[in-house]
């Protein structure tokens, strides 16, 4: 074989947990006994996980697509002429007509799987900085209104306009500003974040550069969690690539304003999520939840104003300011406009990451992208939004996906996890996890959730006693009665709108939700033989 092939394995924390340093090293040592002249990139992951370690092969024809890969089928791939991109079990054809990716609209995500992270060149020359440089040649109100008029909102799961919070903070005097992504990305199912942070680290800094110009801010923080070693690392060297480079500095590509990002690695506290719980952990406190007023747009980092958006929110801006508002906002409905990427996780066939428009349904995700359980099972229940989103059941897998479809049945987009059960799943013993987790990722600031929660895994444990004793063939006085179980019951949900309505943040005000939703839609799982619903 003549000329240089190039041949792609991801670098994602994803691909390598199932072993895709191994199969980049079986490549290049069967590639070079046998005297083919390969180059080996280091992608990032297209984000179609069961199929990693992905190796894909560039051909005239475009990449072409094998997985998932271990090191014991290199040999045979190599006999099949997998290196022109010839048939093979493994095969998948090019990559890019594969259905999975075919059916997106990848617009944030357009360059994962196709780049070297680490790359500038690369990154620059898949329409890297564009939106940058052309921020830099408008003013910040010209800059926040371009982000307004687009829709984007806060992908962190509030859904705040965030042109909103820009505005905010560029209208705020101060000499000091400040920039803050907040990646501690700890939600179940999701790994958007994470993707971003180790496959297309130039898009996070781009966006927060945008960010810091448009509102006067000269320093910016990226808080990751402590558990995305990678995360760290490779941000850690793009921020010091791209500061050499000119694109951080005291002089942003020549413009003359300054703008200097560094990483702060979190400790592992779930409730940090919360925005000022992260800015108590960055300035080297225990992370509690602050009460609002006064907003952190205003006095947020060191009693700054702060921009604090995450990572999904700032990345999507490049495109934006690239392309223009108008772009942006013709994808979507209603007022959820653009794209999220949606993150398919649990017992589900085809777990990974698909970005689409909103409007699209929870069904056409789980079973069109997703193809069903991975146990082959009815799928049960989907919980959206992380561990304090809802469950829904099957009647309310056609609503699209949009913050105001899902806020009208009480439940949450979040940040585009999914979390997928089948029919074996026990949805009382998921409520009372969530209590449980609610009781040991409190920061304690406040009574409703540290307290609530506590009380909360005690009631459902009183809750499924009689059920589960009944159905062991025990009678006896120990098992509470019907009325005392009705009572019971009533007492959980009186104790969730407590949570709800008196929780200082969202950790315990929303803990209620995948309780609720658990008890409305699968009351037999408690034992009950009909359901009251309240709320969700």
């Amino acid at each position: 074989m003549s000329g240089v092939t190039t041949i792609f394995v991801p670098r994602d924390s994803a691909a390598l947990a199932v072993g895709a340093d191994e199969v980049a090293q079986a490549l290049a040592a069967e590639c070079a006994r046998r005297g083919h002249t390969v180059q080996i990139v280091r992608n990032s992951s297209r984000g179609m996980f069961w199929l990693e370690p992905l190796m894909e092969v560039q051909t005239p024809e475009g990449r072409v697509a094998y997985g998932p890969v271990a090191p014991e089928d290199v040999a045979s791939l190599l006999d099949a002429g997998a290196l022109t991109g010839g048939p093979h079990a493994l095969g998948h054809g090019l990559t890019e007509a594969m259905p999975y990716l075919a059916r997106q609209e990848r617009l944030t995500f357009k360059r994962m799987g196709i780049t070297d992270p680490l790359s500038l060149s690369d990154y620059e020359a898949h329409e890297g900085w564009a939106g940058l440089k052309r921020a830099i040649t408008m003013d910040g109100a010209a800059v926040v209104a371009e982000v307004l008029d687009s829709g984007l909102r806060g992908r962190g799961g509030a859904a705040f306009p965030t042109g909103i919070k820009w505005q905010t903070v560029l209208r705020a005097q101060s000499l000091q500003k400040y920039v803050v992504c907040n990646a501690d990305e700890g939600d179940s199912g999701t790994f958007s974040d994470r993707m971003t942070l180790e496959g297309d680290p130039y898009m996070l800094i781009e966006g927060m550069a945008i960010s810091a110009l448009a509102v006067g801010a000269t320093h910016g923080y990226i808080y990751i969690r402590s558990e995305y070693p990678h995360a760290v690392a490779v941000m850690n060297e793009a921020i010091v690539r791209a500061t050499a480079a000119g694109y951080l500095g005291e002089s942003v590509l020549g413009s003359g304003r300054a703008f200097h990002l560094e990483v702060r690695k979190a400790a592992g506290a779930y409730v940090c999520g919360e925005e000022t719980a992260m800015l108590e952990s960055i300035e080297g406190k225990r992370g509690v939840v602050r009460a609002k007023p006064p907003l952190p747009a205003l006095q947020g980092l060191f009693g700054q104003p702060t921009v604090i958006n995450n990572v999904i929110s700032f990345a999507t801006v490049p495109i934006i300011l690239a392309r223009g508002a108008a772009f942006y906002r013709d994808y979507g409905m209603g007022r959820s406009r653009g794209t999220l990427p949606f993150q398919l996780a649990g017992n589900i066939r085809q777990g990974g990451l698909v970005e689409k428009a909103f409007g699209l349904t929870l069904r056409e995700l789980v079973f069109d992208f997703g193809g069903g359980s991975r146990s082959g099972r009815p799928v049960k229940a989907v919980q959206v939004g992380g561990p304090l989103g809802t469950y829904l059941p099957e009647s309310q897998w056609d609503i699209p996906l949009d913050y105001e479809a899902y806020a009208a049945v009480g439940a949450v987009v979040g940040h585009g996890g999914l979390v997928v059960h089948d029919d074996t799943a026990d949805m009382a013993a998921l409520a009372r996890y969530a209590m449980e987790f609610c009781a040991l990722e409190s920061c304690g600031k406040c009574t409703p959730c540290r307290i609530g929660s506590t009380r909360g895994v005690e009631v459902i444990d009183r809750i499924t006693q009689r059920s589960n004793d009944r159905s062991n063939g025990r009678n006896d006085q120990r098992i509470p009665s019907h009325q005392d179980h009705a009572h019971q019951v009533e007492l959980l949900r009186d104790l969730c709108e407590t949570m709800v309505h008196g929780s200082l943040c969202a950790m315990g005000g929303m803990t209620p939700y995948p309780v609720l939703s658990a008890l409305n839609h699968y009351p037999a799982d408690f034992g009950i033989e009909a359901a009251v619903p309240v709320a969700n």
